[in-house]
């Protein structure tokens, strides 16, 4: 298969993309790096990144940046920026997507565990994530020709020196085992499902 993989220079890209490639042909894109630039959250930019790519088996998204804070100093302008880059970004990667990527490929999204286990200072990403979650049980069902499906991953181990501090009592997975659901949508045949990592 020949597989786009958005966010590929991240941390869960990265295990992806040795997942997958010694199966598969990988192509690479990111908003600086990779073998592509695109901004998701520019529909013209990823419209130009799959008429520069052509036809795929399957399209991977392991990018998206949302706000964390408290709600109190959360504005419609902090909040935008989940809803813009991590929701809209993949929304528009399917938009696009759906003409360059052949019958019977698929479309692999990101979301995380806040959908479902909010923590404080995490609306945003809640408010995001559930709907990434929603938009691919929905999308599901009206792409015929194409699968659908979205990994929603607890904290990265990796990023605990990061983000630790907001994610008390939770146990952190590793971003390899993350790159095994993924495995699984892309390379397996279900559709409308939210793979869980916890």
């Amino acid at each position: 298969m020949k597989i786009l993989i958005v966010g590929a220079n991240g941390t869960i890209g990265k295990a992806v993309a040795a997942e997958l490639s010694a199966r598969h042909e990988i192509v690479t894109a990111g908003r600086s790096s990779g073998t592509f630039q695109v901004n998701t959250a520019d529909p013209k930019s990823v419209r130009d990144l799959f008429s520069a790519v052509a036809k795929l088996d399957a399209v991977v998204c392991a990018a998206g940046n949302v706000e964390f804070g408290p709600l109190e100093d959360m504005t419609a302008e902090r909040f935008d920026i989940g809803l813009r880059d991590k929701l809209m970004g993949q929304v528009n990667l399917v938009l696009a997507g759906r003409e360059f990527v052949n019958p019977g490929g698929s479309f692999t999204l990101i979301a995380g565990t806040l959908s479902q286990d909010p923590i404080r200072f995490g609306a945003s990403a809640s408010m995001v994530n559930g709907a990434l979650e929603s938009f691919v049980r929905a999308a599901a069902i009206e792409l015929h020709d194409q699968r659908i499906n979205a990994v929603s991953p607890s904290v990265l181990e990796e990023s605990m020196g990061a983000y630790g501090a907001y994610f008390r009592g939770f146990e952190p997975v590793t971003a390899q085992r993350v790159a095994l659901a993924f495995s699984r949508s892309v390379e397996g045949s279900q559709t409308g499902r939210i793979y869980r990592v916890e």
